[in-house]
């Protein structure tokens, strides 16, 4: 049987790479050669803090690549076609499915988490998995498909229009995508909030009017003297505690806020600022991952098109690395600094 080149997580915190058996296509799926993968934030509880499901694993759910081979019933994609990858697996059975509402379905499958990733030369998934895109498009920008779509689903869980102010907390590689999907839907205004100066720097190159350090000494005065009122919405993409405290400070009356990041700590509100969202009566939603019909949905759709239009704009300061497969240990060595990495790292295989 034909072999390939994988990361395989055996425990935590201890990935191998090795040579396993490559993957075949089944009825209506594909299989596709690997050229870009990204290290999400939800990996590195996987590896790091014992958040796989199950072992050993491959994983890596932000990828692109080239269709290798198609299984039989593949009408939609052919080979040789530069591809992103959607992920999530539904069951297309439950009535969460029948609503559209694939991401609240409760017997979903994953690539990458749940069933072998790409973390690896080749994967295989089904044929509505993959997503088609302009050749003018890289294989680097193939692999930020994902984030893209996650940032676009918040968008339009807190049906966004413009005219707004808008503040993006945190300038991660979400939070990124989020900020310039605000400004394409024709926000009056967008202030991305971090921690980081490079991470602002790059807000302002891919089209943010303004930068804040929110850690700064009066940096909430700069925020009263440029929005007196706040912000019409919110989009929290950080997962920290002082961020989603911040998002209920910085929401005007009647504001939108939704909530993107994913926590990892205990959070707690004092009564003055829960007391925010009575007073100020904002909306407050919450956007999990990037989907809707039909499948995968139009924040794929969108993607592709504004990818290639140039609209949607590519920085090569949104990778903090590029590595090959042999080194994803090493990848994730690095991840365990706190700051050290500012961006996506990317492994190709």
């Amino acid at each position: 049987m034909p072999e390939m080149l994988a990361a395989v997580l055996y425990r935590n915190d201890d990935i191998c790479v090795e040579r396993i058996r490559r993957p075949e296509p089944g009825e209506g799926e594909v299989l596709v050669r690997v050229h870009a993968a990204g290290i999400c934030g939800s990996d590195i509880p996987r590896v790091l803090n014992h958040g796989a499901h199950s072992y050993p694993i491959v994983l890596g759910h932000e990828f692109s690549g080239i269709v290798e081979q198609t299984g039989p019933n593949v009408t939609r994609v052919s080979v040789g076609q530069s591809v992103a990858a959607a992920p999530l697996l539904p069951c297309m059975r439950c009535a969460d499915c029948a609503r559209g509402d694939y991401a609240q379905c409760g017997s979903y499958s994953f690539i990458g988490s749940r069933r072998q990733g790409a973390f690896a030369e080749y994967v295989v998934l089904p044929e509505m998995n993959a997503v088609p895109f302009d050749s003018a498009i890289s294989f680097r920008q193939g692999a930020m498909f994902e984030p893209s779509a996650v940032a676009l689903h918040g968008l339009l869980q807190c049906d966004y229009r413009g005219g707004y102010d808008t503040a993006v907390l945190g300038g991660g590689t979400i939070g990124q995508f989020t900020a310039q999907w605000a400004r394409i839907f024709g926000a009056r205004t967008v202030t991305v909030f971090d921690l980081d100066e490079s991470r602002l720097d790059l807000a302002k190159r891919l089209g943010a009017d303004t930068g804040i350090t929110a850690s700064a000494d009066g940096f909430m005065d700069e925020v009263r003297r440029l929005v007196p009122g706040g912000f019409g919405v919110v989009f929290e993409t950080a997962g920290s505690v002082a961020t989603m405290r911040l998002a209920f400070e910085l929401a005007a009356n009647k504001a939108r806020v939704c909530i993107i990041g994913t926590p990892r700590a205990s959070l707690t509100f004092e009564p003055s600022i829960w007391e925010l969202l009575n007073r100020k009566e904002f909306l407050l939603t919450g956007s999990w991952m990037g989907y809707s019909a039909p499948f995968p949905g139009r924040e794929w759709d969108l993607t592709a098109s504004a990818f290639a239009s140039g609209a949607l704009r590519f920085d090569e300061d949104l990778i903090h690395a590029v590595l090959p497969l042999e080194q994803t240990a090493q990848a994730f060595e690095m991840l365990k600094t706190p700051g050290m990495v500012s961006g996506r790292i990317l492994l190709e295989p």
